[in-house]
């Protein structure tokens, strides 16, 4: 049975392929539920479908202000950030799309693939008449914002990338016998899981789950490694994991140092400091950092291209 509730807690967001703040402190573990049902669901001020490559995507448009990408994870739908896209849409135009096959979004006879939801991205962004926009992803979604900055760097002005990797080697040995696992024989074991009742309840047509099932699973069955990739990405990128995330520690390092940081002391001036963020949100897993409360207070000064604080010189210059 455990091993079972663990390979679950990997279909939640193990249809991935993918995956410096300082730590915001984060509310009692008593308090996070309180706080999250507390929150007000986000009403979408647009919504509809668009014809991208064959695939019939769903979308919605949450909130005013500059506009993000939200992506979300394998086996999710756009309503799985729940109170985190009620708070970004505050002050953000959030535009969620349900990836391919997920959701509101059917499947086709098209394969699951990152670089194929990468395009079907920047033609979503087109169609919307959008130019470059702010991308935050987590997990599969974190892997379909990487694609569409890779592929087409011209319509990310900044990327966030929430718990997701660059190479499948980056997770726990153990995950990767679990995600092999993954078909249409467990859709039956899943019926009283998130993921199916999440998707049975918007899916244009509920009996393609089996079909899902089968799909990612291939998906995840394929070795990759964007490494070479990394460092192609010319815009400012932050990447966020929790402490207990499902990727390797020296994988999240890797990854910064590929992006050009944690390569040398920023210097007392941040003279020497890279553009790019790594933020670690103590007493998160993968399979709940979506939910984090601290994880909008995280990820927006570097969407709006502020510091977190002034320098130490720059505090004593204002006290004269």
């Amino acid at each position: 049975m455990k091993s079972l509730r663990t390979l679950f807690a990997a279909l939640l967001t193990a249809a991935v392929a993918f995956a410096a703040l300082p730590a915001v402190s984060q509310p009692a573990e008593g308090k996070r539920g309180a706080d999250r049902r507390a929150a007000p669901a986000s009403k979408p001020v647009k919504s509809g479908y668009l014809n991208v490559n064959g695939v019939n995507y769903h979308y919605q448009v949450h909130g005013k202000g500059e506009p993000l990408l939200l992506l979300h994870g394998g086996l999710g739908q756009i309503e799985m950030f729940g109170p985190v896209l009620a708070t970004l849409a505050k002050t953000r135009q959030v535009i969620g799309v349900d990836l391919y096959g997920h959701g509101r979004t059917a499947l086709t006879a098209r394969p699951v693939s990152l670089v194929d939801m990468g395009d079907d991205m920047a033609q979503i962004l087109k169609q919307l008449g959008y130019g470059p926009v702010d991308v935050m992803g987590y997990s599969m979604g974190g892997g379909v914002g990487f694609r569409l900055a890779v592929q087409h760097p011209e319509r990310v002005r900044r990327l966030v990338l929430v718990s997701a990797d660059y190479a499948q080697d980056g997770f726990f040995p153990e995950m990767l016998p679990m995600q092999a696992q993954v078909g249409a024989a467990m859709a039956d074991m899943m019926k009283e899981t998130p993921m199916y009742k999440s998707y049975a309840a918007v899916a244009p047509r509920p009996q393609d789950f089996p079909k899902l099932l089968d799909q990612m699973g291939a998906f995840m069955r394929k070795p990759y490694d964007y490494s070479e990739d990394v460092k192609k990405l010319a815009m400012p990128v932050m990447l966020v994991y929790g402490d207990s995330d499902m990727y390797r520690p020296e994988h999240i390092v890797k990854f910064y140092q590929l992006l050009g940081g944690g390569l040398k002391d920023a210097g007392w001036g941040r003279e020497h400091m890279a553009k790019n963020r790594l933020a670690i949100l103590p007493g998160f897993t993968h399979y709940d950092l979506f939910l984090a409360p601290a994880l909008v207070p995280t990820v927006l000064p570097f969407l709006d291209a502020k510091n977190n604080t002034a320098s130490w010189a720059q505090q004593v210059s204002e006290r004269k």
